[in-house]
């Protein structure tokens, strides 16, 4: 064995006493243990070449390397520029140079710890094993799906493994079948890490680091990833044979892989190959290419994950069987917002009938038969007929057995709504009146109350005011309002001048008079009453003036 960084000398201590002394030492030691590694990693094919490498973090002047129930050593003295880090070389791994590896470095006297452990196994030592998937390799995220490693032989134990990938589940079960020895590995809830390359191997116990062939790789895909993807089929989706289709596979920017499957169903795919273009040209159609149901993936080059799947488009090839009639009832002509049937009728037996409009994008309107007596037919109700359900219609036939292959079309059909009648103008003109003459009502009504509720307040404002005004006068003002009235009835221009000079020059003089008004069949009368004399010593009280006003 040779090979090392810089200028190194490998000797190889074949003494078991003083081998085993060295060891014993490092198990004892002090400073820092090294890291332990294998170039190009733990899992060798036979034959092939591996390194070790054992770093430590101080300057070591010899590294050892150990393996496992072998008392054999090899020990690497370093230089001045690589002191850090040795390697320790296999030039063709063998049964042999499989097993545990530890390392340690030796500066002066003191020892360093032992490093952890490294595995090193030696694969294609027997028979490969097989590698399924159940129910398929495409699984949505969030779901669960088993792998399966059988072998012929009767191997001890079953290793699954991912690459560049987390450890997987050790096996669920381990089964005999049918000369067949088998373990199921459960993988799941499935989420993006789960998708990737996996190999199987097996071994024997009592050789754990001897390993079968790996199995063919297993590329597990999820989807459910990403916003699912549109699809559409140009010229259309529904064709004659001989015409040619293409796929488009519409999603968000950023994707460039793009798969397409067919009559999947509600089951996941088995597969998805992807392509970098969103387009797939399927060439000419005929009775046996072409038709089918499809859906459509969006995903990343060198990835894993996909999109959800976009809706399933029906393509569907014409003229395998004679054509069908389509009639309509009670005619083609019909006025809007009444009801029309439109029956499809067929000599032959068919039982899938679909209806399409000429210019429409909506897939056709399908229709199972209901009677097997003859003729066969279906009817189709449009109700209640608009202005968008006039045009050309064509129906269509087809088997249960194959069913994307329809008949001949039918001769087409013209569908003619007139507008509607002048009743329906009336009736229209009405409720639209009545609605703005109830909606007028409600907003009057609603600003009368509110015009009510807003005098109630001021109005009992005022009485309080008045009846606080007149019980400040006194008992001598009492006494003077009940002897004082003016009625006036029938008077003349210049009565009614004079009262209201009256009337204005004592609310003049004293501000708390008051004046009480009432119409009395809007008839003024006119009577004063003399007040009663003042006490001595007290001034004259001036009178108090009211008016009745009152309306028949």
């Amino acid at each position: 064995m040779g090979g090392s960084a810089g200028t190194l000398t490998l000797t190889a201590l074949l003494y078991l006493g003083l081998c085993r002394g060295l060891w014993d030492q490092a198990r004892a030691g002090t400073l820092p243990k090294p890291s332990i590694w294998a170039d190009p990693g733990p899992m060798v094919a036979k034959g092939s070449p591996v390194t070790i490498w054992c770093q430590a973090s101080l300057r070591a002047d010899v590294y050892y390397l150990y393996k496992e129930r072998v008392y054999e050593s090899l020990s690497m003295k370093t230089s001045e520029d690589s002191s850090d880090r040795v390697s320790f070389s296999f030039a063709s791994m063998s049964s042999h140079s499989s097993g545990r590896y530890q390392c340690a470095y030796q500066r002066g006297k003191s020892w360093s710890q032992q490093s952890d452990l490294l595995a090193l196994v030696v694969t294609g030592m027997y028979n490969a094993p097989s590698l399924s998937a159940n129910p398929a390799l495409v699984v949505a995220s969030g779901g669960n799906v088993s792998l399966s490693c059988s072998s012929l032989w009767p191997s001890g134990s079953f290793h699954l493994l991912k690459e560049r990938g987390a450890d997987v589940t050790q096996y669920l079960e381990l089964t005999f079948r049918r000369e067949t020895y088998q373990a199921v590995f459960l993988v799941g809830p499935v989420n993006t890490s789960h998708g990737g390359i996996y190999r199987c191997y097996t071994s024997y116990k009592s050789y754990p680091y001897l390993w079968s062939r790996p199995s063919d790789p297993l590329h597990l895909q999820v989807t459910g990833v990403y916003r699912e993807p549109s699809l559409s089929a140009q010229p259309g989706s529904l064709l004659q044979s001989g015409d040619s289709l293409t796929l488009q596979c519409r999603s968000e920017t950023g994707f460039d892989r793009f798969a397409l499957t067919k009559d999947e169903e509600l089951r996941a795919p088995q597969r998805l190959d992807g392509q970098p273009s969103p387009n797939f040209t399927l060439g000419p159609v005929s009775s046996t290419h072409g038709g089918g149901r499809y859906s459509c993936y969006c995903g990343h080059k060198l990835s894993s994950t996909w999109s959800a799947p976009s809706a399933p488009l029906d393509v569907l090839i014409t003229g395998m069987y004679e054509k069908p009639s389509l009639s309509a009832k009670p005619g083609p002509s019909v006025s809007w917002g009444e009801n029309v049937t439109l029956q499809c009728r067929s000599e032959i037996w068919l039982d899938t009938f679909h209806l399409s409009k000429e210019g429409s994008l909506a897939p056709p309107q399908v229709l199972r038969l209901q009677d097997t007596a003859k003729p066969y037919q279906v009817k189709f109700t449009l109700s209640p007929v608009t202005s968008a359900h006039g045009g050309t219609y064509r129906c269509y036939g087809s088997s249960s057995t194959s069913p994307y292959l329809l008949s001949q079309p039918s001769d087409p059909l013209e569908l003619l709504v007139s507008g509607p009648h002048w009743y329906l103008y009336v009736l229209i003109g009405v409720s639209v009146a009545f609605v703005l003459l109830l909606s007028l009502l409600v907003l009057l009504l609603v600003r009368h109350r509110r015009r009510s509720e807003g005098r109630k307040p001021a109005a009992s404002a005022k009485v309080s005011e008045d009846r606080g005004l007149h019980g400040r006068s006194g008992p001598a003002a009492t006494a003077q309002e009940e002897s004082l009235y003016e009625v006036m009835k029938d008077t003349q221009p210049e009565e009614d001048t004079q009262l209201d000079s009256q009337f204005q020059a004592a609310v003049s003089e004293d501000p708390q008079d008051v004046t009480y008004a009432q119409l009395d069949y809007l008839t003024l009368t006119q009577e004063t009453s003399t007040p009663p004399s003042p006490q001595p010593g007290e001034p004259p009280d001036e009178p108090n003036v009211y008016a009745s006003l009152a309306i028949r």
